[in-house]
């Protein structure tokens, strides 16, 4: 890590005595900690000029790379007519249509400005149709924070399913009874509690790439068989996977078509804007003609729909709807997990890396996780002190968690990173041993 300057320093000393550190709960330690100036393409730039190969990626969105110039042209553009009117405009209703026409199961489309809205909504919106008030996750899935949301996401250890373990403090207890919990990739486990529960559950939601473990053969394929059988909606939660693991997405890349999904990241170039898109018989629940008529799930926000993240939406699906972006995205994540699996190797280090295509996690284990509690029992603290030996040796990542890969990464970041990632590797300190 290059030295600090004052200035930085005292923006650092700024936010952690402002912000708590961070606008979010992503935070590097102290002597890690950096302040971003701007990005370009692949990397991101602090405000003392040093230069980082970005797998952080804003999160995820930055799938075509940092101020891409198509969509750096669109949103002047539109700042030029306007930022927000809290009504309809162009490119929010062509942007429907572009979600409409790539979406397998996108009959209608409601904008929101953020994933946790999405995710909020769309159990809102499940609820109101079939009048059942349960929610079914899996545990280790993280659909925001939104108070439903927030059960078994990130547990300390294995959940007792059902019942979920509240992830923050402040959540009613009526909200945790009304959420139930099953374990990832186990179809049996499921089909007993959509059993005992099903005519009091709503939706089943999941990410059908579940942070960074792939669904086991025919598993989604039996969500989507159970949830008919026992009248409950199949929500799919693509803000991740949605334009990223295809065109269509998880829909496509697994051939599963759900009820109802939710997306974000990926559909505005890394503006504020978020949607439920799902058949339009259930989206229609919201429409806001129901009041005092029929049961309406309530949905509106001052910024659903800005035309200024619609415009960059739209820029950013024109370049991903080009020829062999997919492939190239593809390309480079497999050149990248290839480096990674013989450093380690080299190194004398078991890992295993899960995910698919432009998505991917590093685990210190010797088997790959299919399932949260096989999460838990990996060598957390390692892979993050690989994620922070990254950061030292120039990349910008969320240490221990998910690597993001844009467009913009090329070969030479490629070379650069497993250059990076062979002194990081080497650093990895294993635990001493008792006596």
């Amino acid at each position: 890590m290059p030295d600090r300057s004052n200035v930085h320093q005292y923006l650092i000393d700024q936010a952690e005595h402002l912000m708590g550190g961070s606008p979010g709960a992503f935070k590097l330690p102290p002597e890690l900690a950096i302040v971003i100036d701007h990005g370009a393409g692949s990397k991101v730039f602090d405000v003392d000029g040093n230069e980082y190969i970005d797998y952080l990626l804003g999160s995820g969105p930055m799938l075509i790379g940092h101020a891409h110039p198509r969509v750096v042209q669109a949103v002047q553009e539109q700042a030029a007519k306007g930022s927000t009117f809290y009504t309809l405009t162009r490119p929010a209703i062509e942007l429907a249509e572009r979600l409409v026409d790539a979406i397998p199961c996108a009959e209608s489309v409601k904008y929101v400005s953020t994933g946790t809205e999405a995710t909020f909504h769309a159990m809102r919106i499940a609820r109101t149709y079939t009048g059942k008030p349960k929610i079914l996750k899996f545990e280790g899935g993280f659909h925001g924070v939104n108070d439903y949301s927030m059960m078994s996401a990130m547990a300390p250890k294995q959940t007792e399913y059902p019942k979920p373990i509240p992830d923050s403090a402040g959540i009613p207890g009526q909200i945790e009874a009304d959420v139930l919990v099953s374990r990832w990739n186990d179809t049996e486990l499921t089909e007993q509690i959509l059993r005992d529960f099903g005519d009091q559950i709503a939706a089943v939601i999941c990410e059908p790439l579940q942070r960074a473990l792939i669904p086991a053969p025919g598993f989604l394929q039996s969500l989507r068989e159970l949830t008919e059988k026992y009248g409950v909606l199949l929500v799919f939660d693509e803000i991740v996977t949605g334009f990223r693991l295809a065109y269509g997405g998880a829909q496509e890349k697994y051939g599963v078509v759900p009820d109802l999904a939710t997306y974000g990241k990926a559909i505005a170039g890394g503006y504020p804007l978020a949607a439920v898109a799902g058949r339009r018989d259930i989206i229609d629940v919201t429409r806001s003609e129901r009041r005092g008529v029929a049961p309406l799930a309530h949905l509106g926000g001052t910024m659903n729909g800005n035309p200024l993240a619609s415009s960059a939406g739209l820029a950013t699906l024109d370049v991903l709807a080009e020829d062999g972006v997919y492939e190239k995205l593809y390309s480079t994540a497999e050149q990248l997990k290839a480096g990674l699996h013989s450093i380690a190797e080299s190194a004398g280090q078991q890992i295993q890396i899960a995910g698919e295509g432009p998505v991917f996690q590093v685990f210190f284990t010797t088997e790959a996780p299919a399932d949260y509690p096989a999460v838990l029992k990996t060598d957390r603290p390692k892979g993050r002190e690989f994620g922070l030996n990254l950061i030292r040796e120039g990349l910008f990542l969320n240490p221990g968690e998910k690597f993001y890969i844009s467009l913009a990464h090329d070969d030479e970041d490629v070379e650069r990173t497993l250059k990076a990632a062979q002194a990081a590797m080497a650093q990895v300190v294993e635990p001493a041993h008792a006596p």
